[in-house]
């Protein structure tokens, strides 16, 4: 349940934990989505949390997303009138998208990723993969065929094989793995967000903290 939107949200930013200015409940920065108001008065994402400025937090959920913006919350956060941007939630989701698809690139890089059916289910039974990016997209029933017998293992989902192709300078791809390490986590992470806020469900995503460390 959320609890009244009317209370101050807490101005220091500093220790582990965030409170979100609506269900007034505290969680890692790094579940959360942040904002800060830019010297327009309009409420700006800050996806990466480094931005200037006081942070406003809230739960990376649809429903406290659309609390905040119809019960004036980021205005009371502030202090003052912002303009909220419309499509806010279409802003939030097509940055998560950006952000997975670049750590993506950068496990490429770094050697952390590879791509395709047969390759995949190489790294899940040879035990390499921390973590299966999927095409939401792509088959369903090849999906499931490529997680049998892992079910355990977190899964990321990204919208389109064509976006997630561009990572690895194809058209397209469906299936990915990551190792395990920091990259896998933050992709995860970042999964688990763009998930609260579109609605979508993340298999496998509970309870996998532990996995990717």
């Amino acid at each position: 349940m959320m609890a009244d939107a009317e209370h101050e949200p807490d101005d220091d930013e500093r220790g582990p934990l965030r409170r979100c200015i609506v269900t007034r409940e505290r969680a890692a920065p790094e579940t959360m989505l942040r904002f800060v108001v830019s010297p327009d008065r309009i409420v700006t994402p800050d996806l990466s949390a480094r931005l200037p400025g006081r942070g406003i937090w809230l739960s990376a959920r649809r429903d406290v997303l659309e609390t905040a913006r119809t019960r004036g919350a980021f205005s009371r956060a502030a202090r003052g009138q912002v303009v909220v941007p419309p499509d806010l939630d279409a802003i939030l989701e097509a940055g998560l998208v950006r952000r997975i698809l670049e750590t993506v690139g950068l496990a490429r890089r770094a050697g952390q990723v590879t791509y395709g059916f047969v390759k995949v289910r190489e790294w899940i039974e040879g035990g390499r993969a921390g973590l299966v990016i999927q095409a939401e997209d792509g088959s369903p029933d090849e999906r499931t065929r490529l997680l049998s017998g892992a079910r355990d293992l977190p899964i990321a989902v990204v919208p389109t094989a064509a976006g997630l192709g561009a990572a690895f300078g194809r058209d397209h791809v469906v299936h990915a793995a990551m190792s395990h390490g920091e990259l896998a986590r933050r992709v995860r992470i970042d999964s688990e967000r763009f998930a609260g806020l579109s609605g979508r469900a993340v298999p496998g995503s509970s309870d996998q903290s532990g996995e990717l460390g």
